[in-house]
């Protein structure tokens, strides 16, 4: 469930009066929008507004043909009928921002003078709302006097007010639980009697796109406060307004209910995978069968295996070949040539009866990373696709179509380095780290640049892709990843990572077990999504 997009047909469905039913004996808009003009006619004669304030005051009607029409103080009429855009139930009207409101602009008390500071009226920055999630605030970081704000373009406004910020960004927005002032960057709404707050805050959320294609700007964009004015916004009649708004505020209330308890099953199930992950390779997850081949006959199997391979040129020795074993005190030692040492000191955690212990190197044919040459520019899609970090996630290649590809000569010219096989295990190992994936011949063109490492195993891939996705693994390659740009788990740190091996029967049965597990999960986190 996408909840910001339903939010968003919410606030649609409520300001095109779909949420709440019609009641045809409430006092229609066209009497509200009457009354407010005769108010601002009344402030103007006491002095409370400026007559230059209400001279570019209109009407917006519907005409004979109907159409929509605008009629201007000098008696004018424009057909407007392009800016609505879409109709309204019967009772409703269209007007202008300015109609039941008093746009106000906001400003900033000079910053080198301290007298204009920490007083107590509440000052709020655009920066204030950021990640704010109330629709009421009452005040921000900052505090101005008295002089502050008669000394600068800020104003304070009543109990009520909306404040909706105009840049960087624009359509932040929040109702005034108190006489409040802003910086410039709000144009804020003091809305006229019989208009209710909480539905012009659901109406500027709902209408924000609309305001922020009006908007102008270069370095960023703002929208100013004539255009501000001038949006254009259904007005339902006041008993109306206020049935919306309660409605609304329900209903978001359990979106935001039911996204938080989604947040919290997210969390759960993914600390439920780490969780299956680390018994996994504890061996604390699957029986252990007595009977099975203990993994020492496995590690010597693989020496043998690797002896050959030596042998036929198809690998080079290491000279630094490892062999871990337990001692007769129970405690971890390598042997490297002739020299032994004690190892508690990387791993003190016991492994069941019939598991080893093994460097990763020792049980690879192959831990290389990608290309380190660019792609060329003349490379073609019907060419060798090099992927990036990036175009790995857990188990699956993304992104494909936002790769640059080598010419088959290059690819050819690096073949130690770019060519992968089947059930080779892709690591990504600089920038983001960790995610891995089982390479299944798919794309076939395939070959990675150097943020990548192509590892070939001798035991089973799947069994050595389930460490690597381990929180075990996962807090060694970020604790230990290096660089200052960007951060790089390299060839040698990730050979010498030490990896609990138990039987290759084992292997079996603890990866399809976690896989059925996993699954599982899956389906249940997808059921309550939906």
């Amino acid at each position: 469930m996408d909840t910001k997009a339903l939010r968003q047909k919410i606030l649609d469905l409520a300001i095109r009066g779909k949420l709440v039913p019609q009641d045809p004996n409430d006092e229609p808009a066209s009497v509200l929008l009457e009354r407010i003009r005769a108010e601002k006619q009344q402030m103007v004669k006491e002095g409370r507004l400026k007559a230059k304030d209400i001279k570019n005051d209109t009407i917006i009607f519907r005409g004979e043909d109907n159409l929509h029409y605008e009629k201007f103080a000098d008696g004018s009429v424009k057909c407007i009928e392009d800016e609505i855009p879409f109709e309204v139930p019967e009772g409703w009207e269209w007007c202008r921002l300015k109609q039941i409101g008093n746009v106000i602009g906001g400003g900033t008390p000079k910053t080198n003078v301290i007298e204009y500071w920490d007083g107590k009226i509440p000052w709020i920055t655009p920066a204030d709302l950021s990640g704010y999630t109330d629709m009421y605030v009452s005040s921000g970081a900052r505090k101005i006097t008295e002089i502050g704000l008669q000394q600068s373009s800020a104003q304070l406004m009543p109990t009520g007010t909306i404040l909706y910020s105009s840049r960087a960004p624009i359509g932040y927005v929040a109702i005034a639980k108190n006489s409040i002032s802003t910086n410039q960057g709000f144009k804020s709404v003091v809305p006229y009697s019989g208009i209710i707050s909480e539905y012009i805050y659901y109406c500027l959320i709902a209408r924000t796109e609309n305001i922020v294609m009006r908007a102008t700007g270069t370095t960023f964009k703002e929208i100013s406060g004539f255009q501000m004015a001038e949006t254009i916004i259904p007005i339902p009649p006041s008993l109306e307004q206020v049935k919306i708004s309660k409605y609304v505020t329900q209903i978001l209330e359990n979106i935001t209910y039911i996204s938080d308890e989604r947040n919290v099953l997210q969390k759960l199930i993914e600390s439920a995978k780490s969780k299956i992950l680390n018994l996994a390779i504890q061996g604390k997850l699957v029986p252990q069968d007595e009977n099975d081949e203990p993994a020492s006959v496995l590690l010597k199997r693989i020496r043998t295996e690797k002896d050959e391979l030596i042998k036929t040129g198809k690998i080079k020795r290491d000279k630094k070949e490892s062999i871990i074993f337990r001692g007769d005190d129970n405690s971890y030692y390598e042997s490297v040539g002739k020299n032994n040492c004690k190892i508690d000191n990387e791993y003190q955690t016991p492994l069941p009866d019939g598991w080893e212990y093994a460097r990763l190197k020792s049980i690879c044919t192959k831990i290389i990373d990608g290309s380190h040459n660019p792609p060329k520019s003349q490379a073609s899609k019907s060419d060798y696709i090099m992927a990036s970090s990036r175009n790995i996630n857990h188990d699956t290649f993304v992104e494909l179509d936002q790769v640059r590809y080598i010419s088959k000569e290059d690819y050819e010219k690096e073949n130690e380095r770019t060519f992968i096989k089947e059930n080779d295990i892709l690591l990504t190992t600089v920038g983001s780290l960790g995610r891995s994936c089982i390479y299944q011949k798919f794309p076939s063109n395939l070959c990675v640049q150097r943020s990548i490492t192509i590892i070939s195993t001798l035991i089973l891939p799947e069994y050595l892709k389930m460490y690597f996705d381990s929180p075990k693994f996962q807090e060694i390659i970020v604790t230990e990843a290096t660089g200052t740009a960007q951060k790089g788990f390299y060839l040698n740190q990730l050979e010498n990572v030490i990896i609990p091996i138990p039987p290759l029967t084992e292997q079996y049965a603890m990866t399809s077990y976690v896989q059925c597990l996993m699954f599982n999960i899956d389906q249940i986190y997808h059921m309550v999504r939906e």
